[in-house]
């Protein structure tokens, strides 16, 4: 009976779809085991998890209440948009809500009142959760699709920005670049960020609503317009630098730079017509567990991968305690078609449980001292157990001891500092008069010049006389007349000159006066 419930495990795999089992129970020669697939849960509706930012402040319409009007009705104004009034608001969350018989709810910019000042609005969605796409990305506006638009991504969480898509009615006069079509790319292209026009030219049909980001046209590449070679796309997912990362995102920012103009130029004399307005957002993806696990469940806020092959994190991104014998891997697709799952592994080496935090695949007994130790340790790590950090690198306080980004290079200025080792805050020793955690700077009374060198002069202390300025803190530009360091002596004193160059007064009358008593002397001597 154990037999058959085992056999009917292994087999489940293959029933229920690709990647979906991460593990199932079999019996071998050597007993009932455990036996790990490579695996990922389920694609859905990831607007439902996300959290919406609108910018700038005041790009909503309603503060103040405005009106508006249509490309159809241009000169019937009579729609308006009021933040008080709940039948006549237009917030950010209507972009995502359900809409009930066909009535279209949405979000709305303010008009383009202001023209000819851009009018620029940001949506930025965010998940706090790596997810990977794995359809279309669909925009639907009310109103007219924006003349053109960027769509960007990022991939940890919102710290830096990538362009992902161009969109703009004439992309070399909007971004310089020529207009492109996805289903044109190639296998060693589909990773290209391009720009097209498909989505920006006016139509004039209602139906022409949606933007999007053709995401099945990039696997179709690979996997045939009908997607039904996905083995390929595995394949070449797994094998193609970068192109796993281009499907994956944390967070997606729309800049919308130019509402929809109706197919003519602004008209200045009705600016009511011009805004945005965006009635719904579908994004389809699945949560990225680095295929260490089949469910991602809601908690607390956010998206959380609920890790199987002894993994832990949000994205099942290290070992759990106890499994780190060996270095985390992501799993892998291939082989085909069950992968490779790259599970932790439990210590147990021939010297025992000697814990290297996965930054060492061996260990070492050294017989005289009676100890096990690590050997090789990567990831700038050393020590018995790997556990310190290399000189030159300071232990990264937000990571935990098995992170591969433990230790931190300390980068510290080369001129500014004293040697290129930090304390365990990451603060290099400075020189005199340098400063700053990477000595990079100067304390106050020091100007940079290929180091920290003390100020000659400046605005409080070291002040410049005469009338002399003070240039960079360098030096005292006198005035004619004056010279020094602080323009503090007078060049007609030490020149015994006076300011234009000729003989000093003082001199010439005392030479006549000493002359004309020398005269007097020997006429009375003569007498």
């Amino acid at each position: 009976m154990l037999y058959l419930v085992a056999l009917l495990l292994h087999c489940l795999p293959l029933a229920m779809g690709q990647y979906d089992i991460c593990k199932s129970w079999v019996t071998t020669d050597d007993g009932p085991s455990w036996e790990f697939y490579a695996c990922q849960p389920k694609a859905m509706r990831m607007k439902d998890y996300v959290t919406v930012r609108v910018d700038p402040a005041g790009i909503t319409c309603g503060d103040p209440p405005e009106r508006f009007c249509t490309h159809e009705n241009p000169y019937l104004c009579s729609d308006e948009c009021d933040a008080s009034n709940p039948d006549l608001a237009h917030p950010p969350k209507l972009m995502f809500d359900s809409e009930d018989e066909g009535l279209a709810t949405y979000w709305q910019s303010v008009t383009w009142r202001r023209y000819p000042e851009p009018l620029l609005a940001n949506i930025t969605l965010s998940w706090n959760k790596s997810i990977e796409l794995t359809d279309d990305i669909v925009i639907t506006f009310e109103y007219g699709r924006p003349t053109i638009m960027m769509l960007e991504k990022s991939l940890d969480n919102g710290r830096t920005w990538h362009p992902y898509q161009y969109y703009a009615d004439d992309c070399m006069e909007a971004f310089s670049m020529p207009a492109r079509r996805v289903r044109d790319l190639s296998t060693t292209s589909a990773n290209r960020v391009l720009c097209t026009e498909e989505y920006s030219r006016w139509a004039g049909s209602k139906k022409e609503k949606t933007v999007r980001f053709e995401v099945r046209d990039r696997f179709a590449i690979f996997a045939g317009p009908d997607l039904k070679n996905m083995d390929n796309l595995y394949t070449r997912l797994e094998s193609a630098k970068g192109l796993k990362d281009f499907f994956t995102v944390t967070d997606l920012r729309m800049r919308l730079l130019r509402p929809a103009l109706g197919g003519t130029y602004v008209q200045r004399e009705n600016l009511y017509k011009y805004f945005y307005a965006v009635s719904n957002i579908e994004v389809t993806g699945r949560c990225k567990c680095n295929l260490h696990a089949n469910l991602c469940t809601f908690k607390e806020g956010s998206l959380q991968c609920e890790c199987e092959h002894n993994t832990t994190g949000q994205d099942c991104g290290k070992c759990k305690k106890n499994f780190r014998s060996r270095s985390w891997r992501a799993g892998s697709y291939l082989p085909l078609p069950n992968g490779s799952p790259n599970a932790c592994a439990a210590a147990g080496s021939a010297f025992g449980n000697c814990e290297c935090y996965g930054h060492s695949n061996r260990c070492s007994y050294i017989d005289f001292l009676n100890v096990v130790t690590c050997v090789s340790c990567k990831h700038n790590t050393r020590g018995q157990h790997c556990q310190h950090c290399r000189l030159g690198f300071y232990r990264n306080s937000s990571a935990e001891l098995d992170d591969e980004n433990v230790c931190i290079e300390c980068n510290c200025n080369q001129i500014g500092s004293m040697h290129d080792r930090c304390n365990e805050t990451g603060y290099c020793e400075c020189k005199e008069g340098a400063t700053g955690p990477k000595c990079d700077d100067c304390l106050p009374n020091y100007y940079w010049r290929q180091g920290c060198f003390p100020n000659v002069c400046d605005d409080e202390l070291l002040l410049c006389q005469n009338g002399g300025t003070c240039y960079q803190n360098q030096r005292c530009v006198c005035p004619v007349g004056f010279k020094g360091v602080l323009c503090q002596q007078s060049r007609c004193e030490a020149d015994k000159k006076d300011c234009n160059g000729g003989p000093s007064m003082h001199g010439s009358l005392g030479t006549i006066l000493l002359g004309v008593l020398a005269l007097q002397l020997r006429g009375w001597v003569d007498l």
